[in-house]
This record gives C-alpha cells, structure tokens and sequence, in this order.
C-alpha cells in the first residue's frame, strides 16, 4: 500500500527543454518579448473595450473575455516557463502544478467556446441583419459569457480530482516545462485509463464540438453573403469576419498539429516538441490584439484617439 506522501506529494520537477541547456537564456529572451507584448496588447484591448461606449456590442464583448483569457493562459504558463529557463527553477509544488494545470485547460475551453460565440455573433449579423439588435441583447450576451466560463470550469475541474486520487510514489520529473493532466497522470503508478479516457472526452464534447459548429455558422455566412446582390456588400461583410477567421486559424491549426506531433511525431526530437507546445501558449495571446488592432476598424479609431 503506498503511504499517505505518495498521494499529497510536496513537488515535481518541470525538466525544462532538454538538449538545449546551454542555450537557455537565449530561448527565455524572444519568449519574454513575446510575453510583454501579449500583457501589454490585451490590457489595451480589454481597457478599450471597456471605456468606450462605442465599443459596448456584443463581438467585443467577447472580445474583451477572450484577451482576458489569453492573459489568464500567458500569466499561467511563461513566467514559470522564465524562471526556469534564466534562473534553473525548476521545482513546481504539487498545488501549484493542480493550478497550473487547470487553467491552462481551462483557458483553451473557454477561448474555443468564445470563438464559437463569435461565429454565432457573426451568422446573425449578417443572416439577420434587421433582427441582430432584438437577438443579441447585451444581457443575453452576459448569459452566454457566463454560460461558457461555468461549461469550461465544470469540465476541467474534474482533472484536478482525477490527479489528487492517483499516488506518485516513484519518479516526480516531467519532461516538459508546465504541467498538464495526462503528463502529469503518467508518473504515476496507479491505473490511470479514468485520466486518459477523461482526457480525451472532454476536447472531443468541448473543442471538437465547437469547431464543427463553427464549421456550420461560416457555412451558413458564406451561403448568404455570396447571394447578395452588390459587390461591395458583400466585401463588407466578408472583412467583418476576416480578423475572426485569422484568430480560428491560429488558434486551432497549430493545436491540431501539435496534438497530432506528440501522438504520431515518434521520430520528431523531445525538445522541439517541447518548444513547439511553448510557442503555441505564447503567441496567439501576443497575436490577437494584433490582428483585431489592425483588421477592426472600431478598435483602431478608438486606440488613435486615445492613446495619440
């Protein structure tokens, strides 16, 4: 029977990337660059968005909840990320890795069902243009802002009880430089198909589900706007998605390649894995404040204005 310290363990140990000690500090310089800019660029959004009274509709509230997000995931993953890279810290304390954990899942569930939201925001804008005012209230648009931070919370608040029931009586090293669930369920020695199983249900009934309804809005969006009459409403509408689709693109693309590098990727090396999982949690926080800044008219006015 394992003893009670196998099952409250004290810490674990993130290895960082290995193969590539000596370059370490050169590593932590671009991911602390990006960092800032990903602080810095969604604070602007999140602080326009809520000072402008022009800005109070529905696409930047959601707006607003996913740079909140993104900083929510950049503050949970790159400043431990830093430390250990600049300055060899690499012990996390079990709580603290539970923490880590949770919101970085979290944060990945509720950015797609935010971006599932969005697309919906943009099927009736532009299916029910006469009718976008009467369906996407401002307290209708609270209620389902809600609804996905209680879905994303009652999903992934389950790993965390899934990893305290398992003992880690041997090793305590992970081969990576955050925690995740099923990393972190694999140190241990006790049956863990509940953890994979889990694991696995929970991206197929959230992400996956997401995605094709998603998948069906733009369908929907596309057969309308082709059907228009006048060119250049339908230019107009089109750019009114562009900066939504450019954030779908970065965020599922490279989380689908590199869920597909680590299950089949056998021959690609450990820490190039390990550097892509990183810049995947990097940039898209860093990048989104960019593409919405540059693409949104609204949000580049109101940034002129207020900060030149």
């Amino acid at each position: 029977m394992p003893n009670l310290s196998c099952y409250n363990p004290s810490s674990f140990i993130l290895v960082g990337i290995p193969g590539l000690d000596e370059f370490h500090i050169w590593i932590g310089i671009p991911f602390c660059v990006i960092y800032v800019l990903a602080i810095v660029g969604n604070f602007i959004l999140v602080y326009l968005i809520a000072t402008e009274h022009s800005l109070h509709e529905p696409m930047f509230f959601f707006l607003a909840m996913l740079a909140t997000t993104d900083l929510l995931l950049s503050t949970a993953i790159v400043p431990k990320l830093l430390s250990n890279l600049w300055l060899g810290s690499q012990e996390i304390t079990f709580s603290g890795c539970l923490t880590q954990m949770f919101f970085l899942h979290f944060s990945f569930v509720v950015d797609s069902a935010i971006l599932l939201a969005m697309a919906f925001d943009r099927y009736v804008a532009i299916c029910f243009p006469l009718r976008y005012s009467t369906i996407r209230t401002q307290q209708e648009t609270i209620k389902l802002m809600v609804s996905i931070v209680v879905r994303s919370f009652s999903v992934i608040l389950p790993d965390v009880f899934l990893l305290k029931r398992l003992p880690f009586c041997g090793t305590r090293i992970i081969q990576h430089t955050y925690c995740e669930h099923i990393g972190v369920a694999r140190l241990s020695s006790a049956d863990i198909s509940i953890n994979i199983w889990y694991g696995f249900s929970v991206p197929l009934m959230t992400v996956v589900s997401d995605v094709i309804f998603i998948a069906v809005s733009y369908t929907f969006i596309l057969h309308a706007v082709f059907h228009l009459s006048s060119q250049g409403a339908r230019q107009k509408a089109l750019s009114t998605c562009g900066s939504h689709v450019s954030v779908i693109l970065m965020f599922y693309i490279p989380a689908a390649f590199s869920t597909l590098a680590h299950r089949f990727g056998h021959s690609v090396p450990r820490n190039v894995l390990i550097l892509f999982a990183n810049l995947y949690v990097a940039i898209p926080p860093a990048l989104n404040p960019v593409v919405y800044g540059v693409k949104t008219k609204q949000i580049r006015t109101n940034l002129f204005s207020s900060f030149l």
